[in-house]
């Protein structure tokens, strides 16, 4: 990590962590249970990187840049934690200063650099800000570390942080930056990538396929970080949605901002009302399910992607203003082979990514299909999930269907922490299961 100095984890915070594992490894086995208890531990002193200020960097596991989106979900795990260590509370506060700070920056960037280094994905990029290391725009990089940001404050009751550090302004920007990509045409935004492959840059100069005025915010690249290909990603519409309304919380009850709430409220509706008249289509069967992508001109993708925000994930990502009836049918759908990017082989069977090798399944989507599951699908999915590492002791990117030997990104921190989370949620299942059984007589 250069001039950084890797974090370390006090010994409250590990008897924690170790704790938790112990209770997986009670309910799942020894060998799920050591899976979670390294994973748990290496994203905090593998991943997390502290300079001589005080500033935390998070890395993605194998590639030197801190996502906003990654860096939010590879510390989700330890949410559940932050009441009760203080030194963690202290971390995921650290990472959301920092993650406003770089949206302060470059508000259209999705991935920096700790610092003006220089370092880029392609130092042909349009972009060529030495604190960038990609500039590719994704509405969920506005809106995790807001859903982070809640998150702590619901979670601790702390509050400074949304209040100090300029984060007020980021929080009118975002809302500011969201309303003006309603009308895609007149942004000064453009992504190029010379000699790219269509799905690393965008088409019309770098404006990307042409949409019409829809209400929905418009998104150049997907969370897989692939070029969409129409401008209305349907899942990261509906988690701006919910964003807002954090956002809206925040400023009511933090920040006193009566006219920054409202405005974030109001919106949210406006991108809800817009999914619900563009992005909702009309399945093989008639039933009403939520399109992948639009352009408002009638053009969708019935399809899913690996990667959060997905179609899959809205219940966690988006659970106050997804309608769970178009839901229910379109997870019948998107689990199917009419999803193009679903794959069934002999080893596994779950959702892919245009982003990887054709039948190939990610553990991130088989762990949110656990997550939005039932208690039996949860434990499946965990077990499967954990017999997939090739016996790397790690979560990897995506998996061949028929050889868990074959597999990309060795070490891929995001999904070691969905893991962790599906494993965790296991244990909160027969906690639950526990409390409702009545006592012995």
């Amino acid at each position: 990590m250069g001039e950084l100095t890797a974090f370390t984890p006090d010994a409250h915070t590990r008897g924690l962590l170790r704790h938790a594992a112990d209770e997986v490894r009670e309910l799942c086995g020894t060998r799920i249970g050591d899976l979670v208890e390294a994973a748990l531990l290496r994203t905090l002193t593998d991943t997390v990187g502290i300079d001589p200020t005080g500033r935390v960097f998070v890395i993605t596991g194998d590639i030197p840049a801190m996502w906003l989106r990654d860096s939010t979900t590879q510390l989700t795990p330890y949410l559940r934690f932050v009441d009760r260590a203080p030194q963690l509370a202290d971390l995921v506060e650290r990472v959301v200063r920092r993650q406003m700070a770089f949206i302060a920056h470059d508000s259209y960037a999705n991935a920096f650099n700790d610092g003006p280094t220089g370092a880029h994905y392609d130092p042909d990029d349009v972009c060529d800000d030495p604190a960038v290391w990609e500039q590719k725009y994704e509405v969920d990089s506005l809106c995790y570390p807001v859903t982070l940001a809640h998150a702590l404050w619901r979670h601790t009751g702390r509050s400074a942080f949304l209040v100090e550090d300029g984060t007020p302004a980021v929080l009118r920007s975002i809302v500011t930056q969201l309303r003006e990509e309603q009308h895609h045409d007149r942004s000064a935004y453009r992504f190029e990538r010379p000699g790219a492959i269509p799905t690393e840059t965008l088409a019309r100069g770098g404006r990307g396929s042409a949409v019409a005025d829809t209400g929905m915010t418009w998104s150049a690249f997907r969370p897989s970080d692939d070029a969409c290909t129409y401008g209305y990603n349907i899942p990261a519409n509906l988690f701006a949605s919910q964003a807002l309304r954090n956002i809206a919380e925040i400023a009511d009850e933090v920040l006193a901002d009566a006219a920054l709430a409202a405005d974030a409220r109001r919106l949210s509706g406006e991108l809800r009302a817009g999914v619900h008249a563009h992005g909702v289509v009309a399945s093989a069967d008639g039933r009403a399910i939520y399109a992948y992508e639009v352009d408002g001109f009638g053009g969708a993708l019935i399809m899913d992607d690996a990667n959060t925000p997905s179609l899959l994930s809205l219940p966690l990502i988006a659970p106050d203003v997804l309608d769970r009836d178009i839901w229910a049918a379109t997870r019948e759908v998107i689990l199917s082979p009419a999803n193009p990017y679903w794959f069934s082989g002999t080893a596994l069977t779950g959702i892919g990514s245009p982003h990887t090798r054709d039948r190939r399944v990610w553990p991130i989507a088989l762990a949110v299909e656990g997550l939005v599951g039932s208690p039996e699908d949860r434990a499946r999915a965990l077990a499967v999930i954990a017999a997939s590492d090739a016996g790397t002791g790690h979560i990897h990117e995506s998996i061949d269907i028929d050889d868990p030997a074959v597999f990309s990104r060795a070490w891929f921190s995001w999904a070691e922490s969905m893991f962790c989370e599906l494993a965790l949620a296991v244990v909160d299942d027969a906690r639950d299961g526990r409390d409702r059984m009545p006592e012995s007589r």
